[in-house]
């Protein structure tokens, strides 16, 4: 009775969990072999030292390093390709990608056949493109160090990692630097990318027809633009940070229906925010604090509901150039600003004015540049004095009519050596 028990059990146990396990030295053809003989569901656990590259696993696999051994390709193609579901790649350092942007060469590419592959814990160094995201649904690309190249310019270089018509991928805790766009992600759908770190990139999180789908989390130091979402709806940018980055913090370009929450930009050399044509966009909780710009709008960019904000040190506030008025102060809650000498008699948190954060100067300044060598000049004091005087004498822009007296606050992390 006992014995037909245990064969029953047997039988009803799945094959993963009669995984084998192989032990793969570090010698010429040793991956090889131990690819073309391992079973559906097998570990192979690569001995420390250098393994060759530029292969293919078409079947259920985990690939361990144990954070010793190297795969390097032969500077073609794409080091390792995933051609089969629930791969793992874990611990290994993978270098050595070819060149050629036609063909996407990768430290690690998943194609549309390696959905729910996860790679884990690698280094990925000095390749093209770090991973390769090409179709796989639902796979896992997490804590990883991923490097590029220096050797092309900015704009010939890879992704750190790319995704491509990709639903339910997921790009977690990696330390992204010295590549194209950190993540560029084009034509999907429903993914996340959270916790991640980008360093010398020229966008760290780069959007392009990716709908319903998070970025949040995420640390972007010094790069040309942090995080740009473009012909996209429903895309929540929640609680990442941005320090020093050159153009933008976060611009939104054709992109609605998507949450801003609970961000901070900082010491933005140009722009902390920047709106092209985008509507419906909710924009709260943020605090936006010394860059050239807090907030920039412009085409037409309407029905947004702002509130909650900081604006801190700035030097201009905010620029908008319109004909008519827009309130900033959604469901009765405005912006804070570090420029309005604001009271609060009834101590309710709200100014018991108005904040109106340009006038007609800057629209003159800001059509006519060289209006700028008049600035000291008597007339354009007075007229800067009678617009305060008497609001009805604004062209129209931005008004705050419930403006907050104090800041919203967001932790700065401990970005640790950006070496």
């Amino acid at each position: 009775m006992m014995r037909s028990g245990l064969i029953l059990a047997l039988l009803l146990t799945p094959l993963t969990c009669l995984a084998g396990e192989r032990q793969v030295p570090a010698e010429t053809g040793a991956l090889a072999t131990a690819l073309e003989q391992a079973e559906d569901g097998d570990i192979l656990r690569l001995a420390p030292g250098v393994h060759a590259g530029n292969f293919t696993v078409d079947r259920p696999l985990t690939i361990e390093g144990q954070g010793t051994a190297t795969i390097e390709g032969t500077g073609r193609g794409s080091v390792i390709t995933v051609a089969a579901q629930d791969v793992t790649l874990r611990g290994l350092t993978i270098k050595g990608s070819g060149s050629s942007h036609e063909t996407i060469d990768a430290g690690v590419s998943l194609g549309k056949e390696a959905g729910g592959a996860v790679v884990e814990n690698n280094r990925i160094i000095g390749n093209l493109y770090g991973v390769d995201i090409h179709g796989a649904e639902n796979s896992r690309v997490a804590n990883n160090v991923i490097v590029g190249r220096q050797d092309h310019r900015v704009n010939d270089r890879g992704n750190g990692v790319y995704v491509w018509n990709a639903p339910g991928a997921v790009v977690d805790g990696n330390d992204i630097r010295w590549g194209r766009d950190g993540i560029f992600v084009n034509t999907s759908k429903n993914n996340r990318f959270t916790n991640n770190r980008f360093r010398d990139l020229r966008f760290a999180v780069h959007y392009m027809y990716a709908n319903d789908s998070e970025v949040s989390g995420n640390i972007s130091i010094g790069n040309d633009l942090g995080y740009a979402v473009m012909f996209s709806k429903r895309v929540k940018v929640t609680d990442n940070i941005s320090v020093g980055d050159a153009e933008h913090g976060i611009m939104l370009n054709y992109a609605n229906q998507s949450e801003v929450r609970g961000n901070l930009i900082r010491d933005g050399k140009n722009r902390c925010v920047f709106l092209y044509n985008a509507h419906k966009n909710k924009i709260e909780d943020n605090r936006f604090e010394r860059c050239a710009i807090g907030i920039h709008f412009t085409a037409g960019s309407e029905r947004n509901d702002i509130a909650g904000n900081a604006f801190i040190g700035n030097r201009t506030q905010v620029k908008y150039v319109g004909s008519r008025w827009v309130d900033w102060s959604a469901g009765g809650r405005g912006n804070h600003w570090s420029d309005f000498a604001a009271y609060d008699i009834n101590g309710d948190g709200v100014a018991d004015a108005p904040y109106r954060p340009n006038d007609r100067m800057d629209h003159i300044l800001w059509t006519q540049p060289s209006a700028k060598l008049l600035l000291g000049a008597p007339a354009v004091q007075l007229v800067r004095w009678a617009q305060s005087s008497f609001p009805a004498l604004l062209p129209g822009g931005v008004i705050d009519s419930r403006p907050l007296m104090r800041p919203v606050e967001i932790e700065i992390p401990e970005f640790g050596d950006p070496s």
